[in-house]
């Protein structure tokens, strides 16, 4: 069985009216994300694009154990980013320039300077991040990029730019990494190619041109995929996903991907 998830459109503050092809924004409406909606049989993670006209919070997410602890929920949230497009001078906030402790980064949050205190990384089409949980971060405006996480929706806010929307300092503070980005943790991928992005704890995410090979099959067997087509169209069970939407798959072996195509494939490795 395979499943078209539901496609949502979310409005934020920091969205844009105009959004690239093939997505369209609603009259007057800022749209900052556009969720896949999973289902039971992949219910432990997420995809969606995200658009920006405005810098994002500075924010923080905990781990499993952290979001357990507190009862914020079963799970916490590592994603990763895929830039797609950037406006010239575009960067992401992520991690800091210099180690800071937490008192340091309480009186930064509460003055605003925490924003200045991020490492902010130039971006083009084709960089690659993973964030770690507990990684301060904030994406800047004029990027357009896929994000693959965990399925939690626990985000702390520690400094909106003045917008007038809850911050949650102390629980924020308490998970978060007062320390700078790991390098390793960032790759400027080619236009083309088969590449392993991701390979656990929470998840593994591979690019495919076109069919998978016998290795990408081998390691996606057993469980059902994501797949967020970027180029092309895959189809499983009579259901097709083109360029700008989202097929789950009982298995990967059931997915034709179309010649020429390029896509993502994603599988949560927590069962």
């Amino acid at each position: 069985m395979s499943v078209v998830p539901p496609l949502r459109l979310v409005e934020k503050p920091w969205g844009s009216t105009r959004l690239p092809p093939p997505f369209v924004a609603p009259a007057g409406a800022r749209i900052g994300e556009i969720w896949f909606e999973p289902p039971a049989m992949l219910s432990g993670l997420l995809a969606k694009y995200i658009f920006t006209s405005e810098a994002l919070s500075v924010q923080v997410h905990p781990d499993d154990a952290q979001a357990r602890a507190s009862g914020a929920g079963p799970r916490g949230k590592e994603e990763c980013w895929l830039v797609l497009a950037a406006e010239p001078g575009a960067t992401l906030g992520i991690g800091l320039t210099a180690s800071a402790s937490r008192a340091e980064l309480e009186a930064a949050a509460q003055d605003g300077s925490i924003a200045a205190m991020l490492a902010w990384h130039p971006v083009a089409p084709g960089d690659f991040f993973y964030i770690p949980a507990g990684t301060i971060h904030a994406i800047g405006a004029g990027v357009s990029l896929v994000e693959i996480q965990q399925n939690s929706d626990i985000t702390y806010r520690l400094y909106d730019y003045g917008r007038p929307r809850e911050l949650h300092l102390a629980e924020g503070l308490a998970v978060a990494r007062g320390e700078p980005y790991p390098t390793d943790l960032h790759r400027r991928l080619p236009e083309r190619g088969n590449l392993r992005l991701v390979d656990g704890p929470h998840f593994r995410l591979d690019r495919v041109e076109g069919a998978p090979d016998a290795e990408v099959l081998a390691a996606y067997a057993g469980a059902p995929v994501l797949v967020l087509p970027l180029a092309g169209s895959v189809t499983a069970s009579g259901h097709t996903a083109a360029a700008g939407g989202c097929l789950i798959a009982e298995s990967l072996a059931d997915c034709c991907f179309a010649p020429g195509s390029q896509s993502l494939i994603a599988q949560p490795l927590e069962r």
